[in-house]
């Protein structure tokens, strides 16, 4: 089977048959409200993240600092839908909230969006970010509080990625590496099954639905969409943790290509 016939079928995965008016000038002046309400919250938050991490415990530390960023990001959600930019719906993520122990988040990746809404609802969740992220100015500081882990390649990833686990955090993750290009999803990378066979952990899938191309790869950051923007994440399959995880990993690209082809 080759994974690069499943192209997105978009029309069939519709959330609506409003596929959003074109953007007028008072909705990119409420984008980039939105944008500035999102920078001013983390730089503000990343100032105050700087001293708490100097004085907190580290297991304290990160479940504020998780739970402010999650904080964060429904805040400005709430902002951008009360102002009509978008319909976000991810109510389904909330049944994982209070789930104990360990867990794997993993979805597919259309948007630049995808882990701040993620994040939103698991406050729990922890993120693995580029190692620029971590020393940027809004995002830093906070992000270090949370113990937010670095993408290395190789095994420090995995090694901090296992270590949150077993602290029964909640780690999301993206499989594609990237935003999709093109087919319903890239190649998945190797390391998440690897992950959960290591944790003994399972792995839950997250769909996320789009029919907008806002924040997808090649769309610019300023460049205002149709509104509203609308989105669905939902729960998809769960898989429980495989010592074959090379195998484990082809089923789960396999599982997103057919879910998003449906």
């Amino acid at each position: 089977m080759d994974l690069r016939d499943f192209e997105p079928a978009r029309a069939d995965r519709r959330l609506s048959d409003d596929a959003g008016r074109p953007p007028g000038l008072h909705h990119r002046l409420l984008f980039a409200g939105v944008f500035a309400q999102l920078g001013l919250m983390s730089l503000a938050w990343s100032l105050v993240a700087r001293v708490l991490s100097l004085v907190l415990p580290k297991a304290a530390a990160g479940r504020l600092g998780r739970a402010a960023v999650s904080f964060i990001y429904r805040c400005c959600w709430a902002t951008a839908e009360a102002f009509g930019l978008m319909r976000i719906d991810a109510r389904e993520l909330d049944a994982l909230r209070d789930e104990p122990g360990g867990l794997i988040i993993a979805a597919n990746h259309p948007t630049m969006l995808d882990a701040l809404l993620v994040v939103a609802r698991l406050p729990r969740g922890v993120c693995v970010m580029k190692a620029m992220l971590l020393r940027n100015v809004f995002l830093g500081s906070g992000a270090r509080l949370a113990q937010y882990i670095k993408n290395d390649v190789g095994r420090g990833m995995v090694r901090d990625a296992v270590a949150t686990l077993r602290e029964g955090n909640q780690l999301v993750l993206f499989p594609e590496g990237t935003r999709t290009i093109g087919a319903a999803v890239n190649a998945f990378k190797p390391g998440i099954s690897l992950i959960s066979h290591l944790a003994q952990v399972p792995i839950q899938t997250v769909v996320i639905e789009s029919q907008s191309p806002y924040l997808a790869k090649g769309w610019p950051l300023l460049q205002a969409p149709p509104v509203p923007v609308r989105i669905r994440l939902r729960l998809g399959r769960r898989f429980a943790p495989d010592a074959d995880h090379r195998a484990q990993l082809r089923r789960l690209e396999i599982y997103f290509c057919e879910e998003l082809r449906r």
